[in-house]
């Protein structure tokens, strides 16, 4: 039993006395609702849709039916910022044979749901959202035809165990040099179908945020902090020489792995699992200068460790630490680095385990310049009115939130295309189809 103390304009939650974590709380959310400039454009709200993945392109990487569906939603619901999901750059780079990749022989269909999404938000809200696209690279985790093809940064023992991939998967500096430029290119196309900014992803162990713990690795890619970052700094360098001055160039940031050093990214070097702010507060002011406006933070791995990044009622496993320990880490860390870096403008994540209590905690962060923008993942498949709501009724329908029990993913993880099982029938019906064959 977990009990819930309000104090001085804090949230504590105990357990047992064994967990105490403290929240700050903000009764009103006006805040939410107030424009931020990002770079040279302005997004109406600090309510983002987090990319969330639905593995339901067209085989040739553009969006297709459910893809619409989604982003139509999403466009309705009234975010000020719509974070577009993983959108490959390269083929072999595809985490599933479904999963967008964007080409110049399929820029229509971006543009077209681009502006279906702007037309729909202010058809019903009157104002259109900013729209950043995901640039992607999958790496460890591409799976293009449906079995799994990693392409690594390093042999890594804590996933590999006793079977650790082939050394031939490991990529050549000269192919990281070409991810380069395809991410590049790739963020000239986001510029031409109409996005507002690209993220240079470099987050959950995909290619460009494995690197960033590539402590062992030789040449250019590895071994020193400005070669382990190479490839994110030299593609948002690329990215911001290719586009216009309003393009926004961003990127959803790993800031900590929780993995053992030499292993992880953001970690102490001393063997526990203590975040380390001293790697990625120099990153964060290192993007700065090469362009970057916005930056989305996160942390963990989704395959391996999602009590870290997507804290969870139910999961796969059991978790070592309670969820809300994972949230405080992830909101008090996304504040220690706003501190150092106040004027690049950061979005914070895990707050859909907060359920209706996010909105009051995310506001009382912004209040005190803790982040800028709060962002909502998992929320946006269960209730996609999210932001609408919390707008006009300042606060979330308890009977609509997320309630984090991980149905979702493991659609995902079935290679099935992910979505609400509890609160959208399409997917209540996809579940028991794939909860029947399996």
């Amino acid at each position: 039993m977990v009990r819930k103390v309000f104090t001085d304009n804090s949230l504590f939650f105990e357990q047992n006395e064994e967990l105490e974590v403290k929240l700050p709380y903000a009764e009103a959310t006006d805040i939410l609702g107030t424009p931020v400039q990002i770079g040279k454009k302005t997004a109406p709200n600090r309510l983002v849709c987090q990319p969330m993945e639905g593995c339901d392109g067209t085989a040739d990487g553009a969006p297709d039916e459910l893809t619409f569906r989604r982003y139509r939603r999403f466009a309705e619901g009234g975010a000020g910022l719509i974070w577009f999901e993983a959108t490959a750059c390269r083929e072999e780079g595809r985490a599933n044979p479904r999963q967008l990749w964007i080409r110049e022989d399929n820029l229509d269909v971006f543009k077209r749901i681009v502006d279906e999404i702007r037309e729909t938000s202010l058809k019903k809200n009157g104002y259109a959202p900013l729209i950043i696209m995901q640039d992607t690279h999958s790496g460890r985790y591409s799976k293009p035809q449906g079995k799994p093809a990693p392409l690594i940064a390093y042999n890594n023992p804590i996933f590999e165990g006793e079977n650790p991939i082939d050394k031939s998967r490991i990529v050549s500096d000269e192919y990281l040099d070409q991810v380069k430029d395809d991410m590049v290119k790739a963020a000239g196309l986001a510029e031409k179908a109409g996005f507002d900014g690209v993220d240079i992803k470099c987050c959950h162990r995909y290619l460009n945020s494995e690197l960033l713990s590539a402590y062992n690795r030789e040449g250019r890619y590895g071994g020193s902090l400005e070669n382990r970052t190479r490839l994110l700094r030299e593609s948002v360098e690329g990215a911001r020489a290719l586009c216009s001055d309003e393009f926004l160039i961003a990127s959803r940031l790993n800031v900590y792995d929780g993995f053992a050093y030499p292993y992880g990214f953001g970690v102490a070097t001393d063997g526990t699992l203590d975040f380390d702010t001293t790697e990625p507060i120099w990153l964060l002011r290192e993007l700065q200068k090469a362009g970057a406006e916005l930056v989305d933070i996160t942390m963990g791995n989704p395959y391996f460790n999602p009590h870290v990044n997507r804290p969870f009622a139910a999961g796969g496993y059991t978790a070592e630490e309670h969820p809300l320990e994972g949230v405080a880490r992830m909101l008090h860390g996304t504040a220690t680095l706003k501190k150092e870096v106040p004027e690049l403008k950061l979005i914070a994540s895990a707050l859909t385990y907060l359920g209706v209590a996010g909105p009051h905690v995310a506001a009382s962060f912004i209040q005190e310049n803790g982040f800028d923008l709060a962002g909502f993942g998992r929320m946006i498949f269960a209730y996609p009115e999210f932001a609408k709501d919390i707008l006009t009724a300042g606060e979330l329908d308890k009977r609509k939130i997320c309630i984090c029990c991980s149905k979702c993913t493991e659609l995902m993880r079935g290679g099935n295309t992910p979505g609400c099982v509890i609160r959208d029938q399409l997917y209540t019906d996809l579940y028991r189809e794939f909860k029947k064959n399996n």
